[in-house]
This record gives C-alpha cells, structure tokens and sequence, in this order.
C-alpha cells in the first residue's frame, strides 16, 4: 500500500486501469457506447456481492474467511454504483477490512501530496481512487466539453456538474470535491459549485416544472448520450436538448417517448440563429415516467420528415434502467 497521497491515487488509477484491460470494457465502450456496470463487473471478478439496507454504512469490505462486499440499498442507484466500484477497489487492491461511510467514501480530502496527521487513510485514498478511475472513462465521449475539458465549465455551468455527478455516481458534492483534486477544476470553481444547492440546480434544469418531491435526479441529455445507458430511479426526471432541423423538415419524433411510457412535461423549441429564419432550433423536451412503478428497456427517438420516418437523419438511442433504488437481493460470484 503507499504511504503518500500521490502514490496512494496512482495505485488505485492502475489497478482500474488493469481491470478495464482485463474485462475490456473501455473497448466495449468505444464499440457499443453506454456506460461501465460496475455490478457485472463485481461479479465477473468472482466477487460475492450482497445489496441490503446498512445502518449507517454505504458499503463494507470483508476479506475473510472469503472476501465479499456489502453496499447499502437505502441511497440512490448512483451513489450505490460509485461504493460497489469503492468497495471492488480494496478488493482489487487487497486491503484489509473496511467499514465505509461517507468518512470514507469521496471524503474531503486535503490537496496536499505530503501525509499529516489529518490526512486520511492511504487505504481509503487508492480505493477512491480506483473506484473514480473505473467509472470516469465512460464520461470523456458522453459529454459536451469545451476544448479546455471540465475546467472550461465555470459555476454558470453548473448544470454539466450535475450530469457529471450522475454518470460518475456520486453526488454533486462528492463529484465536485473528486474533480477539483484531480485538478479538472480549479479550487475557487470547485468552491463556489459546492455554493450551488443540488435542489436549485434540478429547479433550474425543470424550467417551472415542480415535482412532488426532490429527491430524484434530473437528467440532461443530448445527441452525445446515443447509445448510452441510464442508471435511474422511477422518480428521476429528463431533459432532452435536441438540434433540430425544422427548416428541412425534420423533426423529433416524440411520440417515441410516450410509447415507452413516459409523460411529456414540457416540449418547446429555441432558435440558435436569431438573425435568420428557418434555421436549426434546439428541442427543449422535459420528460418522467408516466407509471409509478421502475421500468427498465431501450428508447428511440428519430429525427425525420413526418411524411418520410422512414429515413431519419439523426437517432439518438438509450437503455434504461429505472427500477433503483435497488430491492434487497443477494448477488453471488
């Protein structure tokens, strides 16, 4: 194990590196789209993993008499994918036991790369590490990044934050916190997104909508996140923002959506040409589930002329995943 910071997120970065060349999975990715499931990843190493309600843990690594994993139900799909990756990490780096809270995971780490007495466990510093390194490879070619990467989004962009927290599976916070000690972000960016409450940025992306309760995620996707796949709960909420080609006559198609069972909250257009006319407008969809119950398939959305759908010009294709957070079940290796 290393016995400084550095060393320490070097370690972690390696070893998921060497389980993603062990399983293939960053060239699946390239190859299929979607994102890493950390949970057949789990079991692919012959891991036995048990999802059950944890008083007070998000997640426990035990290594004898057989190492095993425990990750809490009680929190949403994201946050239970990040500790399951967490929880792989000490596995893959074999640690001694682990009881891990928050404490533990995605904790407010000090910059430095010299140990102190504050600094926290080199054990929990390579597991984060590792757990960050696995799941981030499947963000680089899903999201829109300016040409200087995360740090050309300031605070005003804090709603790519949020799509970034998802796809990474940790919380805003926590995401936030992991960008800026891997120098994505500066500190003061870092600082002032933590100032951004998670509820008034779900506010912000829903435009007026005003669901029961806040405690699912709202989602903003776009042609990048073709052939990707939605880790979700039943009560998450999306927004799609779509060019369009209306000049031409072409538009989304999203009686798609309604077919797939969800409910239309809101569907608006946006010039991107104020100067012209007939030019390409940006589709503004707010979409949640229409059933209460989770749901789980693959949605398309073709963008085409109504009397050609037949021939779409663009298609953006999703798996989804809507049924977390997950049932208590026992996984075995």
């Amino acid at each position: 194990m290393a016995t400084d910071y550095a060393g320490a997120v070097r370690n972690g970065a390696m070893a998921a590196a060497r389980l993603h060349v062990e399983c293939g999975t960053q060239a699946k990715m390239q190859r299929q789209g979607g994102g890493i499931d950390v949970f057949y990843a789990v079991l692919g190493v012959h891991l036995p993993l048990l999802l059950r309600p944890l008083d007070g843990l998000l997640g426990a690594y035990l290594p004898d008499p057989i190492p095993g994993v425990l990750v809490t139900t009680e929190r949403p799909l994201s946050i239970q994918r990040f500790t399951a990756a967490h929880e792989l990490g000490h596995f893959r780096l074999k640690h001694r036991p682990s009881l891990d809270d928050e404490n533990n995971i995605l904790r407010r780490m000090t910059m430095t790369a010299t140990p102190t007495a504050a600094d926290p466990d080199m054990q929990e510093v390579e597991a984060d590490a590792f757990a960050v390194g696995f799941l981030i490879a499947a963000l680089a070619h899903r999201l829109a990044l300016p040409p200087t990467g995360l740090a050309g989004f300031g605070p005003a962009k804090a709603s790519c934050r949020v799509s970034t927290s998802l796809r990474l599976g940790a919380s805003y916070e926590a995401t936030t916190w992991t960008l800026q000690r891997y120098n994505l972000i500066a500190g003061e960016a870092g600082r002032a997104l933590r100032q951004s409450q998670p509820r008034q940025l779900k506010i912000d992306l829903l435009e007026g909508h005003r669901p029961s309760d806040y405690r699912g995620d709202v989602w903003l996707l776009t042609e990048r996140d073709a052939d990707t796949r939605i880790d979700g709960s039943r009560n998450d909420h999306f927004v799609l923002r779509l060019n369009e080609h209306s000049g031409g006559g072409y538009l989304w198609n999203i009686d798609q959506l309604r077919q797939s069972g969800f409910v239309i909250i809101r569907d608006d257009r946006e010039s991107t040409d104020h100067e012209g006319v007939g030019g390409p407008v940006v589709r503004h969809v707010t979409a949640g589930l229409e059933l209460e119950e989770g749901q789980r398939g693959q949605l398309s959305l073709n963008e085409a002329r109504p009397w050609q759908p037949s021939s779409p010009i663009s298609r953006v294709t999703l798996n989804y995943d809507l049924t977390g957070p997950e049932e208590t079940r026992l996984l075995a290796g």
